[in-house]
């Protein structure tokens, strides 16, 4: 699970943390100043209506549900000698509605936001209502910020975007002497080598390793960070420069993929890049002597 978020419903801090892009929320917390607050998450669990509401819940959104083992849960739940608790509905039904957790995100029972909603209807309508709407404002606080750091990338993209594009105009489409048509081959030939000089591939390969990405409209800058975004954008002005220069495209290659190598080194701080270097076998051999010489 992600880093914990905290909303407060009646002085109550309830922690929120994320599995796999999903909301999880603390039923421990909710309940944690109750009386026999230990009890009232397993009396929940074994009314049958939440067997129910819990089975629903899992065969739309877990595929790995076990349905077999559930029916026999469901049949037996409503009996006077019932009883569930979370370790055993995930132990008996592969469920991933609920998650018993423990560690530095938080101990306790979490439950998928759906679910916990609806045990805090359990609690009380008024309960119910103070939670959805305390989620609601940390959901909204989260994408204002997630638009304010989208702005900024956006922003870091676009700086030196203008100066390659350019240097492709004045130097490249006039040796090319493509129909007018065609020029927009030349600007993605050039997109292409800062692709493979940043991210050691291209676009082309990186979407067919996610095609599921692709049909979202999904490309390989949507998922670059900061540190990248900030080098891509050096990289475009010392490519213009070498466009310029009249630079043959293999000799730029090299050249980027040593600054992009050293730049990412010096922003990180960290031995991430080896990591690249291993996954990218090809990119290994350092430009020659000459192209160094384009950095001084």
């Amino acid at each position: 699970m992600s880093k914990n978020r905290i909303i407060t419903v009646n002085n109550i801090e309830i922690t929120v943390t994320s599995d796999k892009e999903e909301d999880y929320i603390s039923l421990t917390d909710m309940v944690r100043d109750m009386e026999d607050s230990d009890q009232l998450i397993k009396k929940w669990l074994s009314t049958k209506n939440t067997i129910e509401y819990l089975g629903v819940w899992e065969r739309l959104k877990n595929p790995d549900f076990n349905l077999a083992v559930f029916g026999q849960v469901k049949n037996e739940a409503g009996s006077n000698n019932f009883t569930m608790s979370v370790k055993k509905w995930i132990a008996q039904t592969n469920g991933i509605s609920l998650k018993s957790r423990s560690g530095r995100y938080g101990s306790g029972t979490f439950a998928h936001k759906d679910v916990a909603m609806k045990f805090a209807a359990w609690i009380s309508p008024e309960f119910e209502l103070l939670v959805i709407l305390e989620f609601q404002r940390l959901k909204e606080q989260e994408v204002n910020q997630l638009s304010g750091v989208w702005d900024l990338r956006r922003l870091i993209s676009k700086v030196n975007y203008k100066i390659q594009t350019d240097a492709i105009k004045e130097k490249l489409i006039p040796i090319r002497n493509l129909p007018k048509d065609k020029e927009g081959i030349i600007y993605a030939e050039e997109a292409e080598i800062l692709n493979f000089a940043l991210f050691g591939m291209t676009s082309k390969e990186w979407k067919q390793k996610n095609p599921q990405l692709v049909l979202q409209n999904r490309n390989i800058r949507d998922y670059a960070d900061t540190h990248q975004l900030i080098i891509l954008a050096n990289l475009e002005s010392l490519n213009a420069e070498m466009l310029k220069r009249g630079v043959p495209p293999e000799r730029r290659l090299g050249t980027l993929r040593e600054v992009a190598v050293s730049q990412l080194k010096s922003l990180s701080g960290s031995k991430d890049i080896e990591n690249i270097l291993v996954e990218s076998p090809n990119l290994k051999s350092l430009p020659n002597k000459d192209d160094k010489k384009l950095l001084d």
